[in-house]
């Protein structure tokens, strides 16, 4: 299972408290999410302020329950960047093996993801789409 997030008006944080606000939100947000993460997921960031994670052999539900609760984490952690908080929210789309006997490679699973991802976003951020 395959899932996308970015952090939600990212360009606002940068724009509001500036750049080395933003580098700050992304180097204390990868540290916050791999702390919730298990040892054999992989998490990486995959762009920008965009990052993924794999969560191998675990189904579309359980990737759901775990992503919901790194959502959770995320909005209620205390960004504080030079005396000022940050608030930080994230967007989350999921694409699992077991979703279709169609998807015929990694490029499928990532755009089915990016799909979700834009839903969750399309659809009022700080929320997870499956």
């Amino acid at each position: 299972t395959l899932a996308l997030f970015d952090i939600d008006h990212f360009k606002q944080i940068n724009d509001t408290y500036g750049h080395l606000a933003g580098d700050f939100v992304l180097k204390e947000l990868a540290e916050l999410v791999g702390r919730h993460l298990r040892k054999n997921d992989f998490f990486a960031r995959y762009g920008g302020e965009e990052f993924a994670i794999i969560f191998p052999e675990i189904d579309q539900s359980k990737a759901k329950s775990a992503c919901e609760k790194l959502r959770s984490v995320v909005e209620e952690f205390h960004f504080a960047f030079e005396g000022k908080n940050i608030n930080v929210t994230i967007s989350i789309g999921i694409c699992s093996l077991d979703d279709s006997s169609a998807i015929e490679s990694l490029s499928q699973v990532i755009a089915l993801a990016d799909e979700k991802l834009y839903q969750a976003k399309n659809g009022g951020r700080n929320k997870v789409c499956v």
